[in-house]
């Protein structure tokens, strides 16, 4: 149930998919990679920042950007740390180019066993390099299924047996090259529930996190949606909603997700295919470190300082021009003497 002044689940559902269906219709859907690199390059750093992190890589944002701009190794890590980011970021590229520019030897589906192993694939050999698991057989090498059983979690769920991976693996993408179909369920909550299920499986002897993460996102932009990023510090928030997923309840996974995709659509896509007289809502105009605020252009429209329309499913919609015209004569009013 929502609390006093949040959203309630089918709300955040509701406003993911008049976003998404707003940047079909209104500014011609996802860019391509070539169209608008800034855009995929500040998603692909956040993302192998935040999805290594999760799994307790320690490199900082900065660092992961120098690393993969540059090429420099800036810190005192180990270099295990800086091979976990450099995989993991060339699985993401990869996944992005796969999903909005699929290679000719591609099914045409959501997503195939072939891509899920190149993905595992890219995202652990640099690491494996220099440090494989310990127990690890030539045969679980990155991109191979694990040959050795799991122990129980801490929190009860227990992994199949290896034996069973292929076909498990087999039936989980059937399964998710459904996800285009209809379903009374939410979208969000269909791709938490694969999310999930994959994690159930643990495919692979390391890496089943940063791969189904991989997976996830790779789904999303073929789906027309950006990634979901799920930062650092919502850690324990993702783990819990993993365990009562784990159970069958994947709504509070579902939420993560749909929080995590508007966040990102919001924050990067959407501020940079629009254009500066576009319409946009107020989130896509915001800087909440350096302002102006979402809320502070809230309070500016009410106040009748910033121009601004209401869409049709009550959604604040102003410009970036208004709002550097808003601000300019902010500044204006701050600097004018008092009258005498």
């Amino acid at each position: 149930m929502a609390g006093a002044g949040r959203p309630s689940r089918q709300a955040i559902y509701r406003h993911l998919d008049d976003a998404v269906e707003d940047l079909r219709t209104r500014m011609g859907g996802l860019p391509r990679p070539e169209e608008a690199d800034h855009i995929w390059a500040e998603l692909w750093h956040q993302e192998a920042h935040h999805s290594t992190a999760l799994e307790g890589n320690t490199l900082i944002l900065d660092e992961v950007r120098q690393l993969l701009v540059e090429g420099r190794a800036v810190g005192d890590k180990e270099l295990k740390e800086y091979m976990e980011v450099l995989g993991y970021a060339d699985a993401a590229r990869w996944a992005y180019e796969q999903a909005l520019a699929p290679g000719d030897w591609t099914t045409g589906d959501l997503v195939s066993i072939q891509e899920i192993r190149t993905l595992h694939h890219r995202a652990m050999t640099p690491v494996w390099n220099v440090a494989p698991h310990p127990d690890a057989t030539p045969a679980e090498s990155p991109g191979n299924w694990r040959q050795h059983e799991i122990h129980p979690f801490p929190e009860g769920m227990t992994p199949p047996s290896f034996t069973e991976i292929p076909h498990l693996i087999s039936d989980w993408v059937d399964d998710a090259n459904t996800l285009r179909g209809s379903s009374p369920r939410p979208l969000a909550e269909r791709l938490a529930k694969l999310h999930n299920g994959f994690e159930k499986v643990h495919p692979f002897l390391d890496g089943n996190g940063r791969s189904g993460r991989l997976v996830l996102n790779m789904m999303l932009v073929r789906l027309g949606y950006p990634p979901a990023i799920v930062f650092k510090n919502e850690r324990a928030k993702y783990l819990s909603a993993m365990r009562k997923a784990d159970k069958g309840d994947f709504g509070p996974l579902g939420e993560l997700v749909a929080r995590a995709v508007t966040s990102n659509l919001y924050k990067f896509v959407v501020p940079a295919v629009a254009g500066p007289a576009r319409l946009v809502p107020l989130a896509s105009l915001a800087n909440e470190k350096t302002g102006p605020t979402a809320v502070s252009l809230r309070a500016a429209i009410e106040r009748g300082r910033l121009r601004a329309q209401k869409s049709p499913n009550g959604t604040w919609l102003s410009s970036a021009t208004w709002v550097r015209e808003y601000l300019a004569s902010k500044h204006k009013r701050r600097n004018e003497p008092p009258p005498q």
